[in-house]
């Protein structure tokens, strides 16, 4: 049931004689209504608090009910489909009867498909990949037998929004950038490219769909690529944060791109320009590194909720030595008080040790798969320690 009174129109050819100005009011919420979702959340949030789930205050669709300090069920929502997982088969079994017993559902028993996510899972551990949707992807846009690639974008190859390029449909481009988008939820090999081409939907040119293709090329010989989640006891959060000085044209705004894993493998990236212009190297890298922290704040609050507190500060490692002792020194002076106040808080975590900066050097800045296009040496070397391959098992 909607808790706001909705109103609609009688629908064409079934309107009531000598009474079509009248409408309906809803007694329920009607799928492909906005105020649909909103309802059936209300719903199913409403009967998971009933019967003892707790909804994580940093993810709204995640549910935790523990039992004693041993057992736990996890449940992740998104619209009418969910996943769950427990240590206790008593818990699993007790959630499959209290749903049944509530709504219409089916239980498709070990994930292996879901929202166009493959998911194969073993005694070693999980690969998530997407290839069926890559092979849809490439028939789609008639290049099933399109020439490889060895990495998503050239080199040298620069965009800008005028190019004076001969204009393309803006509606098949949108399409594909926002193919690539959702595919990159698997494959974050192609985050940056895809970002980056993300900037110009309003008025692409045959450049930039020609650079749009040229994804699609190197994914036709990485098709069955993913990410290979092993097992681990005792599993440790740290990223890696860096930027690209004065990457867009236009503006000469940055690109910040950080990745975290959990072990060694990745479970949040994030390619994006910087809403502000750098002055320095060192201070678009500190921007990065703050938008790295954010995103450490909340994937360590969600950790809490599974029972997977991190105890010692997140590692955030840094190719740029004077933007690891600008997240240290609380002093404002010339080189970072022209700064915005926000990215400055990246130095309250440093000091709360919640947040701990690392060097590494340029070589092994995983982070630089987000931030810039590679040469295909660098690029299949930074995407091996990304975790991004073949299924071994």
């Amino acid at each position: 049931m909607s808790k706001e009174e909705v109103y609609v129109q009688q629908p064409k050819g079934y309107e009531i004689a000598n009474q079509e100005e009248k409408v309906y009011r809803l007694k329920k919420a009607l799928y492909g209504l906005k105020q649909a979702p909103r309802a059936w959340y209300g719903r199913i949030d409403g009967h998971f608090s009933n019967n003892g789930f707790q909804r994580s205050p940093s993810e709204p669709n995640l549910y935790v009910k523990n039992r004693d300090t041993s057992e736990i069920l996890i449940i992740c929502l998104y619209v009418d489909d969910l996943i769950y997982t427990s240590n206790s088969s008593a818990l699993l079994n007790e959630f499959k009867k209290l749903m049944t017993d509530e709504f219409e559902m089916t239980d498709l028993g070990l994930m292996s498909f879901f929202l166009g996510q493959e998911i194969k899972q073993c005694a070693e551990g999980t690969f998530m990949s997407q290839e069926k949707y890559v092979n849809d992807l490439l028939e789609k846009f008639n290049l099933k037998d399109c020439n490889l690639v060895s990495t998503p974008m050239c080199t040298n190859k620069k965009f800008c929004l005028d190019d004076e390029g001969e204009t393309i449909d803006c509606q098949l481009f949108r399409s594909l950038i926002g193919s690539l988008l959702y595919l990159t939820n698997s494959r974050p090999d192609i985050l940056q490219a895809t970002s980056l081409l993300s900037r110009y939907m309003q008025s692409p040119s045959k450049h930039h769909f020609g650079a749009a293709k040229r994804i699609l090329r190197y994914l036709k010989g990485t098709s069955s690529f993913g990410i290979w989640y092993k097992f681990s006891n005792n599993p440790r959060l740290y990223g890696f944060s860096d930027s690209d000085l004065g990457g867009c044209i236009e503006d000469r705004k940055s690109t910040t791109g950080y990745v975290f894993t959990m072990g060694s493998e990745a479970v949040s990236w994030s390619s994006k320009k910087q809403p502000s212009t750098a002055l320095s190297s060192s201070e678009a890298e500190y921007m990065a590194v703050t938008a790295a922290a954010y995103q450490a704040v909340w994937i360590r609050r969600i950790l809490d909720d599974l029972k997977q507190t991190q105890v010692e500060a997140t590692t955030i490692y840094c190719d740029n030595q004077s933007t690891i002792a600008m997240t240290k020194n609380l002093v404002y002076h010339s080189r970072t008080r022209h700064i915005e106040t926000r990215h400055h808080f990246i130095r309250e975590l440093v000091a709360k040790g919640d947040i701990k900066m690392e060097y590494c050097c340029t070589e092994e800045q995983v982070a630089d798969l987000f931030t810039k296009p590679l040469s295909p040496k660098k690029f299949v070397y930074l995407r091996e320690l990304l975790g991004v391959g073949e299924c071994l098992h």
